[in-house]
């Protein structure tokens, strides 16, 4: 007798509810970033991957400024391993963008970042995504804990 095959499709993960634009409210702080003109694509507004350097942008400035992150010398540094995007409405050059942060998540060596990028003056964000940080030895390339100072920066970005 012949085995039998199994063909049916495999498991899909459940579907989550729709992604919705966030209000100001929901961020922490802001920062602003000027469009560029070699930001908008062939279709009239900013492309998708410019939004991923706004994220890496707003957050890194905020920790230069907090003197918790020295990009050419620390001996700590976060390195991107997940992030995702939903966008709902287009930006384009010329507009400045406000970037809104706050940490979801913070764990022995990895935090959750979420951004949200407003139109200057909007309500609603114009997009809203994520990324998480793994903090590693800029040596090794090895996760280490979250140093204090840096724990003591993000504390004021959690958002309930």
């Amino acid at each position: 007798m012949a085995a039998m095959t199994d063909h049916s499709p495999a498991p899909q993960p459940a579907r989550t509810e729709r992604a919705v634009p966030q209000p100001r409210q929901a961020y922490a702080v802001f920062r602003d970033i000027s469009t560029r003109w070699s930001d908008n694509d062939v279709y009239g507004h900013v492309n998708n991957v410019v939004y991923y350097s706004w994220f890496d942008t707003a957050v890194n400035a905020y920790l230069i400024e907090q003197g918790v992150l020295d990009i050419h010398g620390g001996q700590t540094i976060g390195l991107v391993i997940e992030t995702q995007c939903n966008y709902f409405a287009s930006l384009a050059f010329p507009q400045m963008v406000e970037a809104g942060i706050r940490v979801a998540h913070i764990g022995s060596s990895s935090v959750r970042y979420e951004v949200g990028l407003f139109a200057k003056g909007e309500a609603s964000s114009a997009a809203a995504g994520h990324f998480v940080h793994v903090y590693v030895d800029s040596q090794t390339r090895r996760p280490v804990s979250i140093p204090a100072a840096l724990r003591a920066a993000l504390e004021p970005l959690r958002k309930a």
